[in-house]
Order: structure tokens, then sequence, then C-alpha cells
């Protein structure tokens, strides 16, 4: 089966990856369902409401060291220790002249104190604390509220929760969440060619892997998955599991079968059963892309080499579940610019995402290319953290010049 339109690198017709990304993010409305859970079952979940302290974080003014709580206007004065706070076992009298109490982190400030003395700075008599240093007022406590006054803004709905977020909630005393529902994301591969894992390969077949790699993505990404396998590239089935993946699902995505070989069914199907355009993509790898609706489902259709549809999905499909998980962003991979470890091989004509490691350099942080960067070579993806990103119009990179680096940490 043919997986790609032209062997072209200048097509004027062709898409850009940002006029494809903003049209795509254009057309993918959020999820309105919510559900209740429990806070330890909302990590990868995206908020449905804004949430709010409903008291101070922290609760009371406490200690930030160990050391000795007494009042900063007595100065350098002699201390006479008359009590012991932990955290957890407030000390209830108050501090007056010429006291202090040993304190611990965490342990509420007692009444009257306004300073924590470290103990490294405390000389220390029986039950007599001399100061080596002069305390300041405020010195070493938590103020309350210093994190959150009550009924400020904690999260706001379209946060995606985070092991971070999980315990702030907590700090809040939240057990409960309102979260939006999980999206739901049918896929199949296509293609006569493939075959399950344990078979034996004849001439001209290959294993599976597309399939692997989209479930791998759509798990990180927290959706409930629908697998419906390996599609055989036959019109009836095709439109059989088309039909049967909008029904179930907010989101298809199929692989292969989009682009001008005689067995590709995927657009003719489509042109009958959904509203869906087929681009052209200013990009390598990934040329061929099909986006959008299908039934109710928002449908893409991306390219059959494995690296062009994982490419493809980071580019594009990623950027779409977030925004219709709710997710208020930011919804593409970051990008950083870094120097170049050694010179790296480019056309002009198309933006070109090759496959990189990040190394260390005399002068800190390079990029390097991994391997072969043809579209069917998986090992290069499978040993890369990053992807660089040369621009449609750029020619060989040169070693030492600063190119866009995506993070593939946490997607790959």
């Amino acid at each position: 089966m043919a997986h790609c339109c032209s062997d072209n690198e200048h097509d004027p017709l062709a898409k850009s990856v940002e006029e494809a990304r903003a049209s795509i993010l254009a057309a993918s409305p959020a999820l309105m369902d919510t559900e209740i859970l429990h806070l330890s079952d909302a990590l990868g979940r995206v908020l449905a409401e804004d949430l709010r302290a409903a008291q101070p974080v922290p609760a009371w003014p406490n200690s930030a060291m160990d050391g000795y709580a007494l009042r900063s206007a007595d100065g350098e004065a002699p201390r006479r220790l008359i009590g012991h706070c932990f955290a957890g076992h407030p000390f209830t009298s108050p501090v007056g002249p010429g006291e202090c109490v040993r304190i611990m982190t965490g342990a509420v400030v007692p009444e009257g104190a306004d300073s924590v003395l470290i103990q490294e700075l405390a000389e220390v008599h029986d039950q007599q604390i001399i100061p080596q240093q002069r305390p300041q007022a405020g010195a070493n406590i938590r103020q309350a509220g210093e994190d959150l006054q009550a009924g400020a803004l904690a999260l706001q709905a379209g946060t995606l929760l985070r092991p971070a977020q999980l315990a702030l909630l907590a700090s809040l005393g939240i057990s409960e969440v309102k979260v939006l529902r999980r999206l739901r994301v049918a896929f199949f591969s296509t293609g006569d060619e493939l075959r399950p894992l344990g078979s034996t390969l004849a001439a001209g077949q290959i294993y599976d892997s597309n399939r692997y790699a989209l479930r791998g993505m759509l798990q990180r990404l927290g959706c409930e998955i629908y697998d419906l396998g390996r599609i055989a590239d036959d019109p009836e089935r095709l439109e059989a599991a088309l039909q049967q993946a909008a029904g179930m699902a907010d989101l298809v995505i199929s692989t292969g079968g989009v682009s001008v070989g005689d067995a590709d069914y995927i657009a003719e199907l489509l042109g009958r059963m959904g509203s869906i355009h087929f681009w052209k993509m200013n990009m390598k790898p990934g040329r061929p892309l099909a986006f959008g609706k299908l039934g109710e489902a928002t449908f893409f259709g991306l390219p059959g080499n494995p690296v062009s549809t994982m490419v493809t999905f980071y580019q594009f499909v990623r950027p779409c579940i977030l925004k219709r998980m709710g997710s208020n962003g930011p919804w593409t991979a970051p990008v950083l610019k870094l120097p170049l470890a050694h010179t790296l091989k480019k056309k002009p004509g198309r933006t070109d995402f090759q496959r990189g490691v990040l190394v260390s350099g005399e002068n800190g942080l390079e990029v390097a290319g991994v391997g072969q960067q043809a579209s069917h070579i998986m090992s290069g993806l499978a040993h890369a953290d990053c992807l660089i990103i040369l621009a449609a119009e750029a020619e060989d990179a040169p070693a030492g010049s600063l190119v866009d680096v995506q993070l593939l940490e946490g997607l790959v």
C-alpha cells in the first residue's frame, strides 16, 4: 500500500503544520459531560470547575526551621526556656518578655512570639538561651495564608490534574473533584500487509506496530480506548469499522490508506460518510493527512509509516485531544532553541521533524540527530528524546547553529 503522496519536496498547495494545527484546534470543541471522582482517582483528569481555598494555607503561622520561638523586641538578651512545641502538638501558653519555646519545623508559632531563632544561632545553658544574633521579626516563620488566602483561586477549570495539583487540593482538604469525563477514542490500522504479533511473516508482510504506538500515546493522555484491530483493504469492512468507531467514540483514528494508492479506500469512503478534509502536509515525515467529522466524532486519518504516524499524532492529534478533553493548555509540546552538535542535512521545501537526542556539549546542552531519518525507520524514534524542527525554507543546518527542539520526554 502506498503511504506518501509524492517525493517532490516543494508543493505550493500543501498545508503548513501551523495552518493545519490551527484549523484542527478551531474545529475541536471541549467535552461538557462531567463526573465526580475521589482525589485518589483524579490523576490525569481535567478539572471541570474553579476551586477556591476555604481557609488560609497554611492555616496558622508555623516555624520554617528547628529552633526557638521568641519575641524579637527582647533583642539579644537571654531567654528562659518555658516549653516545647512540635508539629501537631502546639504550645498553648503565650510567650512573654524574656521567654522562649523550643520549636520544631512545622509547629505552630506560640502566641506572643514573632520570630524563630534557628538552633545554630542559640547558645544553650541548661534552661537559658542566649541568642548569638539579634532576632528579626517574622524570621523563619511561615505566615498564615502565605500560600493561599481564604477565598483565593487555587485551580481553575480546565487544569490538567498532575501530582502537584492533587497535592495542592489535598492541602485544602478537598477529597472529591468534578472533572470532565474521559475522551473516548477508537482506532484501527489498515492494510493487507499487516500481521498480528506472533504470526509468521510472508514476503511483503510486516507486523502491525502502529496500533501499539497509538495505544501507548492514548493511554498517556488518559483516554478511554477502543482498539478495533487491523482492518483489511476491503471497502465493506472499512465502512463497517468506520461506522462502528463513529458510534462509540468522540474521536476516531485510522492509520494508512489516506494517500493516492489504488488500494487506499479510506478517502472515498469518508467522502460519503463524513465531512473530511484531505491535506497534503508541508512536513516530513507525514505527508498525507485526513481530518474532519465522521458523524458526531472527530476523525483523523494518519499516514501508515510508523514514524509518520507518531510525528503527526504529536503535532495534530495530541493537541486536538487535549483541547477536546477540556484542558486549558498548552496543547502543543514545549519547544526550545538549542545548538546543533553536528551538521544536519536538509532540502528546502518542507518542515522537517528530525529525530534527535539531547547531549552535553562544552558550553552546555546541545542536540544531535539520531540514526537514519526515513519515515519507516522506527529505531531512530525509539532512541530519540526530542524532535529537531527545521523550517520549510531551511537548507542544511550547520553544527553550532540554533534550532527548534520539541521535547518528547513523557510523550514517546
